[in-house]
Order: structure tokens, then sequence, then C-alpha cells
């Protein structure tokens, strides 16, 4: 991911997912998908182990269009189904990025 202009804000999704989690993978593509398509969306990237921790970081541009995203009709519907299927447990952060540094892109 190239480096967006700062000062942005990240959104730190850390998830615990069930064994069981019949249709994650297409609600997650199909959220990655819906965010990617929001105004003030800049990139995201994940992570999951086998034990099923998980950690997805999405970045945006400002707070208001975080808010946005958070209140969309859909996302709210996959917030819900993760609640009550998928998750045993998530913590949600909100950071803003005000210094940044790289060596090579990965």
């Amino acid at each position: 991911m190239i480096l967006p202009e700062i000062p942005y804000y990240a959104v730190i999704f850390t998830s615990r997912k069930n064994a069981e989690a019949d249709g994650y993978d297409e609600m997650a593509d199909r959220m990655e998908k819906l965010g990617s398509s929001f105004p003030g969306f800049l990139g995201i990237q994940s992570a999951r182990s086998e034990e099923g921790l998980g950690i997805t970081v999405s970045y945006w541009k400002t707070l208001q269009d975080i808010s946005k995203w958070k209140a969309d009709t859909e996302h709210r519907q996959a917030q819900s189904q993760g609640r009550s299927d998928w998750y045993s447990g998530y913590e949600v952060r909100i950071a803003k990025i005000e210094r940044q540094y790289s060596f090579k892109e990965i």
C-alpha cells in the first residue's frame, strides 16, 4: 500500500472469529468492496491467524468518512450478523496518523 498524505485516520478492527463461520468470507469480501467505494477510503490491510484472531486496519481521510461508513445500512447489517454469528468478540480503535515512514513498499 502506498502511504497516503498525512494526517489521516486508521480504524483498527481486532476480532476473534468463531470456528463455525458460514458465509463469513463472502461477507468480508463484500464489505471490503463496499467500503472501498466510499468517499475518503484510502486502503485496507488484514491478517488472521489459524486460531481465528484477526486484525483489519482500514484507512480514511476524515472522521466524518469513518462515521458515514459505520452508519451505512448494509455495513450495519454485517455488523449485526458478525455479533450474532461470526465473532466471539471484537474491539475497534480509531487512531489519527500524524507521522509515518517505510522501508520499501509492502
